[in-house]
């Protein structure tokens, strides 16, 4: 704690403790991009408003219906105001709006959306915080660095973290307090925020007398951020608030500090805090493949039951896409492994043999199914994607079934032939390996309202789908999200999808994909193959389950994880064996030297000033971007007249 001293033009005011029976004013700023309010936040609010006198919200952006009903039973008032200067200028405005009413306040509570809460109780940290005689207290701090990251150069000064800073009435009723406020800078940008207000905020008030104090200090701590990694160890000594970034940092970044997610999580279950609500809100606002690092999502089940209760049945219908009598004989054999009762709906092609593929599936040996049914849709218009969301789209819209298990017979062309033995292996083992593992699947279902989708993580055994999974999807990616109104980030590199068409969801978590009108002339090839629709829908459907408030685990048998596990773990080291450093310092390295390509001169110099000399090429780079383009488009074009005088048909390049 800072010693209270003398200062030019006065005494600054001996800190009070926070009297008995006092009044606290709490001002919490929520943003949403789109205008809703997620349930942790009534669930954090609700919990302060017995500690509180007043709680007034304010809300940067836009507020929906919805967003409003939800803040107004735990609020007594809500100010919206136009999302400018963070939550920064939220408390500015918050403070400006009450005005000389700041003066029947004991302590003011300025805080945000940017932490889940109580995962433990409030009283007794603001009941040991409330005997503690100081100007402000923060709950958590953080330590002084030089030089100061977000610069490069100078210091970072110690500094309380802004998302929770209270203050006494004898620092915000002086003139430094309102002199403060009233000189704030603008604060367009992020580090804007943390340069000119959150690290400078403590350091300022203490250079001018103002005594503070914190609740979890730091050097209580083996990490010098212990809000970010260390939550496990706040929370067990009676933190009450979870800071959302844990989810939602940079992976890499994270792991090299071994931050565990997953563990984290069930240390949240384990102080009875609801885990749904933070998985509801990260699913909406997280890109899904950082969500599943970052919160370890992903389920290695096993091959027995251990899980399922028969008590929680569901509703299931299994649909199956086969081209072919043989195909659809192998999907069957799989399915007959699902231990709970099921309609089995069978899509087909054109021209495919329909009355004997209505005899197989008539004969085939499963007692769970109930009804059967076979119909055919177009060949060459997005093949089992558009069979299940328009083919079947009124089974799927009357909402007759709770999950959906959707597989297909197709195996992927122009690969070699181990790839696809092991592709069709891979999805379906992951799916329908045995009964018992089947339960378990199902009984993640039972535990998690909010699950929506489960699927293999992509393949990356035969298949160079690490670092291009989006290939050259992502574009149209961007079109049909915004299309269907889903917000849910896209991840960067590749996305977290289910590549190989297979998956079992709740039908809920699909409901954005079931409810829009597909055509099949949508699904047409169209004559450049880079935006196929059937392959942009595999990549966006954690997307539309996340919109939704659903959330979206990975699974694999153990066998499936050993096999993934060992030839990940050696190519990843092979990778590494060329760089110096942690992960994230090599995948940072990459990053700014950019595209190899073929590793040809032009593409090696360019990585060269791309790392030595990156300001000349921020310079360059409008000039040689649109000279690059043409010229890779004069090589393309020279190409294809190649390969038209040799007679060389033209290749799609299927992920």
């Amino acid at each position: 704690m800072t010693d209270a001293r003398q200062i030019v033009g006065g005494r600054v005011a001996a800190p009070g403790v926070f009297p008995v029976g006092g009044r606290r004013l709490v001002v919490y700023v929520v943003f949403d991009r789109r205008g809703d309010v997620d349930d942790y936040i009534p669930l954090a609010l609700s919990g302060l408003r017995e500690h509180a006198a007043r709680v007034l919200v304010v809300v940067n952006g836009k507020l929906t219906d919805q967003g409003r009903a939800a803040l107004e039973p735990v609020s007594d008032e809500i100010l919206v105001r136009d999302n400018e200067g963070f939550d920064i200028w939220a408390h500015k405005a918050a403070l400006d709006h009450v005005g000389a009413g700041l003066a029947e306040f004991d302590e003011v509570l300025l805080t945000n959306d940017t932490w889940f809460g109580p995962v433990r109780p409030y009283g007794p940290v603001l009941e040991r915080m409330g005997e503690r005689a100081v100007h402000f207290w923060g709950m958590t701090d953080h330590a002084r660095e030089e030089p100061n990251p977000f610069t490069g150069k100078g210091v970072l000064p110690y500094h309380l973290q802004s998302f929770w800073i209270a203050v006494r009435r004898e620092m915000f009723l002086s003139e430094e307090w309102a002199s403060y406020w009233r000189d704030l800078p603008a604060m367009p940008s992020y580090f804007d925020a943390v340069l000119k207000h959150e690290a400078t905020f403590t350091e300022h008030f203490t250079d001018r007398g103002y005594t503070v104090d914190v609740a979890y200090p730091g050097t209580a701590y083996p990490t010098e951020h212990p809000a970010l990694f260390n939550p496990d160890l706040l929370m067990d000594d009676g933190c009450p608030v979870l800071k959302r970034r844990p989810f939602f940092h940079y992976p890499p970044f994270l792991d090299r500090h071994a931050v565990i997610g997953r563990q984290n999580l069930e240390r949240v279950a384990a102080h009875g805090y609801p885990v749904a609500v933070i998985l509801q809100n990260l699913a909406r606002n997280v890109a899904p493949k950082t969500l599943n690092a970052d919160a370890g999502m992903l389920e290695v089940l096993p091959e027995l039951d251990v899980s399922y209760d028969p008590g929680q049945p569901f509703r299931v219908g299994v649909f199956v896409h086969a081209a072919s009598p043989a195909s659809l004989r192998r999907v069957l054999r799989r399915i007959t492994v699902i231990p709970v009762a099921f309609d089995l709906f069978v899509s087909t092609i054109e021209g495919a043999p329909l009355s004997e593929i209505e005899r197989v599936v008539q004969e085939a040996d499963l007692p769970q199914a109930g009804r059967r049914e076979v119909r055919v849709t177009p060949a060459e218009r997005g093949r089992d994607m558009s069979a299940f969301f328009i083919g079947w789209r009124d089974v799927l819209r009357r909402g007759e079934h709770d999950l959906v298990i959707k597989v297909h017979g197709r195996t992927p062309t122009k690969r070699d032939v181990n790839s696809e033995r092991y592709f069709r292996r891979y999805q379906l083992d992951n799916l329908l390996c045995s009964a018992g593992y089947v339960a378990n699947v199902i009984g993640l279902f039972q535990r998690e309202q909010g699950l929506g989708l489960v699927f293999p993580p992509p393949m990356h055994i035969g298949y160079a789908t690490p670092g291009r999974g989006w290939h050259t999807y992502r574009d149209r990616g961007i079109e049909v999200t915004k299309r269907l109104g889903i917000r849910v980030p896209l991840d960067g590199v590749s996305p977290l999808a289910p590549l190989g068409g297979m998956w079992i969801a709740r039908t809920e978590a699909l409901r954005i994909l079931i409810d829009a009108d597909w055509t099949y002339d949508e699904f047409m090839k169209p004559p450049r193959e880079e935006a196929v629709l059937s392959k942009v829908l595999e990549r966006i459907v954690p997307l539309a389950a996340g919109e939704s408030g659903f959330h979206t685990r990975t699974v694999l048998t153990p066998e499936h994880a050993a096999i993934s596990h060992v030839a990940l773990e050696y190519k990843v080291d092979q990778l590494s064996s060329t760089t110096p450093g942690y992960p994230v310092e090599q995948i940072q390295y990459f990053h700014r030297a950019g595209w190899m390509g073929a590793g040809g001169a032009v593409a090696m110099t360019r990585m060269y000033m791309n790392t030595n000399h990156p300001r000349t090429m921020q310079v360059l780079r409008p000039v040689l971007s649109p000279a690059g383009r043409i010229a890779r488009g004069v090589v393309r074009r020279g190409k294809a007249v190649a390969r038209k005088v040799r007679g060389i048909p033209e290749t799609r390049n299927e992920q």
